[in-house]
């Protein structure tokens, strides 16, 4: 089956067409104009599919699209970064627009449910899919479905907390989130370095670096850990800014996750970076309709 995958950001609208052998045709890009409001935004979101679909032969229309929403129904329900995007039925509007079937999910979700289709979890049955970015995002795939819970608002993994004494308060309201203690704005805050500086230094050599990896490899895998305890996941995959790090960092997650949990069989638990770099917002976005 060939599908369009949309995938909607607070500044960019990428979108494309994906067939067998997960090949992105037709890529198209976007601003969002998000600052507009809705009415400029949405039109720029159907912008991008209106090109997407030049394409012959396209069966349905995958969208990844910032939380809150809720993958059940299709509605987004008020995303920080897409102002006046309130309560909107992107699945319906899209579908009845374009006479197309149409599915949303946020975006880690489709990611996780890429990599199980076409990625670094290839093969595995349960995987646990962790975006460590600005922020901390997570995607669980059990038996190849995405794992949504009952108001479709599983896996908000990123609002784990790991410190509940910590004075570091979420955006959530939370103390001692994962998110809030080990995300890439997380060590900015407290470091004043990005992942990707933290990233040279280490290459370098710098010792300091050095530290401040071990310091957030540990919460990341007191924050693993559990996972592993909670759903013996097949795999771990990590994706985002911060897995570019590599392999010092994934070297000492796997290191340290086992003992951090009670899962006797954690040391045999691959976790590894993300396959899909070039367009994976567009293939998770295609994987919604494809799984």
């Amino acid at each position: 089956m060939t599908v369009a995958g949309i995938d909607i950001g607070g500044t960019k609208i990428a979108a494309g067409v994906v067939g067998p052998g997960a090949r992105v045709r037709r890529p198209v890009l976007v601003p969002t104009q998000a600052r507009e409001g809705f009415e400029v935004s949405f039109r720029q979101v159907l912008l991008a599919i209106e090109q997407a679909l030049e394409e012959p032969g396209v069966a349905g229309i995958g969208i990844c699209a910032p939380g809150p929403l809720n993958p059940k129904t299709g509605v987004v329900l008020n995303p920080p970064n897409l102002p006046g995007w309130r309560n909107v039925e992107l699945a319906r509007l899209v579908s009845e627009r374009f006479a197309l079937p149409c599915r949303v999910e946020n975006d880690a979700n489709a990611a996780g449910l890429a990599e199980y289709l076409f990625g670094a979890a290839r093969g595995y049955s349960s995987v646990f899919y962790a975006t460590l970015s600005t922020g901390i995002g997570a995607g669980i795939i059990l038996d190849g479905k995405i794992y949504h819970g009952k108001n479709g608002a599983a896996a908000e993994g990123g609002h784990v907390t790991i410190d509940w004494k910590s004075g570091v308060i979420c955006n959530c309201g939370t103390p001692g989130c994962i998110e809030a203690l080990a995300s890439g704005t997380a060590i900015e805050k407290r470091h004043g370095m990005t992942a990707e500086q933290l990233g040279r230094a280490l290459a370098a050599g710098d010792a300091r670096a050095a530290a401040i990896l071990d310091e957030v490899a540990e919460m990341l895998a007191a924050w693993l850990g559990s996972v592993v305890s909670l759903l013996d996941p097949d795999i771990i995959v990590a994706g985002g800014g911060m897995s570019r790090i590599g392999e010092p960092l994934f070297a000492r997650l796997r290191a340290w996750v086992p003992r951090r949990t009670i899962n006797q069989h954690a040391r045999h638990t691959p976790i590894v970076p993300a396959a899909l770099a070039q367009h994976a917002g567009v293939l998770g976005a295609a994987a919604v309709m494809l799984a």
